[in-house]
């Protein structure tokens, strides 16, 4: 079934998916707020950066992670003059690289619930004389939250799939950065299609759960609106 360095291999993956997750929703909410509400002529610009990854091939991102935060990159170089490590093949350069990467899987949903919120909700709390810090998690928070459920859970099963990226920046090292991905990998280059089939079929069983939960809660929260 599942050995040792599978196990091993699986939790990296769910540390990973959960530490970029809350990530991305600390930096994606203000940013999806942002993008909703702000009028700037050149918004599109920003929208294109953050949707970028939707189509820009894995291994290219990666490299020039890989380039950024390596001994020779500006990142990598000055954390090690300051005498640390180059983040390249490490677990935190798994952290930015997926964060990076699974950005628009966290951010579109956001933008799509604000927007979907409407000025009207907003212009009465504003009446109340609500300011507009307590306008946003007293309002446009709870009836986004569909959004900020589609967002985390597309957010972590996109991180749980991740291969090309993580695969140029974290390498493959068993134990600190090899996640299930690469494990699958490397148990089908073995010829070790047993262990292949059993962590595929754990992901995608896991992805098909987190899918059904989704759809389900979203069901649920129309018929409470409705």
């Amino acid at each position: 079934m599942f050995n040792e360095s599978d196990l091993t291999a699986l939790a990296i993956t769910l540390k990973l998916a959960g530490v970029t997750t809350l990530i991305l929703l600390l930096l994606g909410t203000p940013l999806a707020w942002w993008l909703a509400r702000s009028h700037w002529r050149f918004k599109f610009l920003l929208e294109a950066i953050v949707a970028l990854p939707l189509v820009l091939p894995p291994t290219v991102l990666g490299f020039y992670l890989l380039v950024t935060l390596g001994p020779q990159g500006p990142v990598g170089g000055l954390m090690e003059s300051l005498g640390g490590r180059p983040l390249a093949f490490t677990f935190t350069g798994l952290v930015i690289g997926s964060v990076i990467y699974s950005m628009p899987f966290v951010v579109q949903p956001l933008q799509n619930a604000f927007e979907a919120i409407g000025h009207r909700p907003l212009e009465v709390a504003a009446t109340l004389r609500a300011s507009a810090l307590d306008r946003f998690f007293s309002v446009a928070v709870p009836l986004a939250r569909p959004g900020f459920l589609t967002a985390a859970v597309l957010g972590f099963a996109h991180t749980l799939g991740e291969f090309g990226v993580v695969l140029m920046i974290g390498g493959n090292i068993p134990g600190e950065t090899q996640v299930v991905s690469i494990a699958i990998y490397d148990h089908v280059e073995g010829m070790e299609y047993t262990h292949a089939h059993w962590l595929s079929a754990g992901l995608l069983l896991l992805s098909f759960l987190m899918l059904l939960t989704v759809y389900g809660l979203n069901r649920r929260f129309r018929i409470v609106q409705a």
